[in-house]
């Protein structure tokens, strides 16, 4: 058995094209979805800003693909400045989402752009697996501190009785002799400089 908690957060993410036409579009998206949206009431930087950066993107493509002298130049510079303030406003977004966890995703979706939700994240705290050979268990706990040790304990009689097992300086340890059939529980505490912490809460294993 294995005591776990699962952590995600949305995160917002930008998808931006390659393409300087596309990103043009997917830019003018995003102002729109925020524009008189009262989720996001002062973005950062200001969607005027933004709108300024997109239209100056378009007249230097324009130029560009007009074969201007130097036009390619600004191009690229005018385009890297819009990356940079879509890039600042979405740290807006997502300060705004992070602030309203019960909807963080819809919140992120409604300003225009993506949301990438980290895979579910299992932190171990507390299991007891099969050993490798019949009769034994794999015990293992979070480590506690840099420097600690673990005591382990033992209870085949559900709670009523615990027999203390080897101590460890790892969170870690196998514990052998035990009856194949029979449900046992399993706790630990670590000890560090703080002193002996609490006892664990037990975890059960039918072992093998």
């Amino acid at each position: 058995m294995t005591t776990t908690k699962t952590l995600r957060r949305p995160l917002a993410v930008l998808k931006l094209p390659k393409a300087v036409s596309t990103l043009i579009t997917y830019a003018q998206a995003i102002v729109k979805a925020m524009t008189g949206n009262p989720t996001f009431p002062t973005p950062s930087p200001t969607l005027v800003v933004v709108t300024a950066a997109i239209t100056d993107l378009y007249v230097a493509e324009t130029a560009a693909l007009a074969r201007t002298k130097g036009a390619i130049t600004t191009r690229n510079e005018k385009r890297l400045a819009l990356i940079k303030l879509l890039q600042q406003l979405l740290g807006y977004i997502q300060t705004t989402a992070d602030a309203n966890v019960e909807n963080e995703t819809s919140t992120i979706e409604s300003a225009g752009v993506s949301v990438r939700k980290f895979a579910a994240h299992t932190a171990r705290t507390f299991s007891a697996k099969q050993g490798a050979v019949s009769g034994s268990a794999r015990v293992t706990a979070v480590t506690a501190a840099r420097r600690a040790s673990y005591e382990w304990e033992y209870s085949t009689d559900a709670g009523k009785t615990w027999v203390l097992a080897p101590v460890t300086l790892q969170a870690k340890t196998t514990i052998s002799g035990l009856t194949p059939g029979a449900t046992v529980l399993f706790r630990f505490r670590p000890v560090t400089k703080a002193g002996e912490g609490d006892w664990s809460q037990p975890v059960a294993l039918i072992v093998r």
